[in-house]
């Protein structure tokens, strides 16, 4: 079983659950009609989860070079299996992304959920070792942010747009941050990867300035708001200073679990333009979960 969890990166799909919660949320007071939240948030989970896997199918000869004691090079899991199960719930995602989209009776989830699925497996098999790779990567997690947002009554606005974009910007950094992460990383490509996360969380501090008034529900500033995005800010290049100044595996490997684990906050904060304190604390606590299951299975 423990191969399987490693092989799923389990702790990680509740950043992906955070994402639908956060775009259910930005676009509905309630979570309501739920059976559409649940189709979401089973299509994202299904998708991320499918991307975890076929990451490690499509890496078996690398993994089998720096990351041995894996699932699939150490032969805990078969390649064969691995292939079934990745692309099993990529298929899976898409199909309920489509039937979200006939329970709402909107083509959107359909549509993103399929650029989802699409945009995972051109990461993982074909652009990963690319320059394009943190660009593809960000996109996922910006199509998963619209996913949530894709049953909305209204179309999309430009805050919809920015939190989106933010979150995407945000893991367009994580990934530059760890791409080498499994030998010892070059000072300027961690710099560059601070920089661009950190401008992720800039732009998500910003949401409240794009407002037109005109949004629904309606933007507001929460007290406190800039201070919260602040510690967030600081947090985040403390993480990635300590390993830039020592750009070991173990940790840039530290940094970028953390910052993985920290897109739940984002996306808890980011909520909270929209909606009261509770759904706040609601996302929130996707940590528990997150931080338990990662003492136990790695994340990166």
């Amino acid at each position: 079983m423990r191969a399987y969890l490693e092989l799923l990166r389990l702790p990680n799909v509740f950043t992906a659950m955070a994402d639908i919660l956060l775009g259910f949320l930005f676009t509905h007071e309630q979570l309501q009609p739920w059976p559409q939240f649940a189709l979401l948030l089973g299509a994202s989970s299904s998708l991320y989860l499918a991307g975890m896997v076929l990451n490690d199918f499509f890496d078996q000869a690398q993994d089998a070079r720096e990351r041995p004691a894996r699932p699939i090079p150490s032969g805990r899991v078969s390649a064969k299996t691995a292939r079934r199960l990745g692309f099993g719930m990529l298929a899976l995602g898409a199909a309920l992304g489509w039937a979200a989209g006939m329970s709402a009776g909107e083509i959107r989830p359909a549509l993103v959920a399929m650029l989802l699925a699409t945009a995972v497996l051109i990461y993982d098999g074909v652009l990963k070792k690319t320059p394009l790779a943190p660009l593809v990567m960000g996109a996922c997690r910006m199509l998963n942010v619209l996913l949530g947002m894709s049953v909305a009554a209204q179309s999309w606005q430009a805050v919809n747009w920015l939190v989106a974009g933010g979150i995407g910007l945000y893991i367009v950094g994580v990934t530059v941050f760890a791409r080498t992460e499994a030998r010892e990383s070059d000072r300027p490509q961690l710099i560059l990867g601070m920089a661009i996360l950190l401008g992720g969380i800039a732009l998500l501090a910003w949401l409240p300035h794009w407002a037109t008034g005109e949004e629904w529900p309606a933007i507001r500033i929460p007290q406190r708001w800039n201070l919260f995005w602040s510690l967030i800010g600081l947090l985040a290049g403390w993480r990635c200073l300590r390993a830039i100044v020592d750009p070991r595996p173990a940790l840039v490997q530290a940094a970028v679990k953390n910052c993985i684990f920290s897109l739940v906050v984002l996306d808890a904060g980011a909520c909270l333009a929209v909606q009261d304190t509770y759904w706040g604390l609601v996302i929130l606590s996707l940590l528990v979960p997150t931080t338990m299951l990662g003492r136990w299975v790695y994340s990166t």
